[in-house]
């Protein structure tokens, strides 16, 4: 893929990794490296707070997704969980949407008198979605697994085996992306590997 950024285009950036493996970190670090960043997450979160969304899911699932008038995030999981269909539906009508908001951010971004170094979107499901192809390049954050397993612990997450069923290993993760950070050392390590990544994408 062509990561750069001749005739002032701005790099687009897909940033993905697997559980616990430091995705947050690292787009935190790119941010402060001088790159715009966005959370595809924060977005779908954002997206569930909206009537018209909610409506939707109470209509397909019932009230138990809206209890008190608001999406449960944890209700709208339990729902969706092993239930492929169901997943899918919520991915239709989640994804079109996220794109939407990205797009517009991006387009912002491009039109701003002193443009960010590059636009970085986290995007977990990156590869699992077959979203790779709409960016200039895409990152990979792994780390080993029982750094993953620990760093889940104190989130007070389950096992990552257990909230990773759905994703790619990270091994595959690894073999997809344009570049590769290996997170197992501390949070300035990682920003100086981030660093290196952010100097080659926009070079």
């Amino acid at each position: 893929m062509d990561a750069g950024s001749g005739g002032g285009r701005l790099p687009f950036v897909g940033l993905t990794g697997a559980m616990a493996a430091g995705k947050t970190e690292a787009l935190q670090a790119l941010e402060r490296l001088g790159a715009a960043t966005v959370s595809s997450d924060a977005i779908v979160h954002e997206l569930l707070g909206e009537e018209s969304l909610r409506d939707l899911l109470v209509e397909r699932f019932g009230r138990r997704v809206a209890p008190d008038g608001q999406v449960d995030r944890a209700a709208v999981a339990e729902v969706v969980f092993g239930e492929e269909e169901a997943r899918d539906w919520l991915e239709s009508q989640l994804w079109p949407r996220v794109g939407e908001r990205i797009a517009a951010w991006r387009e912002e971004l491009a039109e701003r008198g002193q443009p960010p170094r590059a636009a970085v979107v986290e995007v977990p499901l990156l590869f699992e979605a077959g979203m790779e192809t709409g960016f200039d390049a895409t990152v990979a954050i792994v780390a080993e697994d029982p750094l993953r397993e620990q760093r889940a612990g104190a989130r007070g997450h389950a096992g990552v085996d257990s909230r990773a069923r759905r994703q790619l290993p990270q091994g595959e993760k690894a073999r997809r992306a344009d570049y590769v950070v290996d997170n197992d050392g501390d949070l300035a390590d990682l920003e100086t590997k981030m660093s290196q990544v952010l100097d080659e994408v926009t070079a």
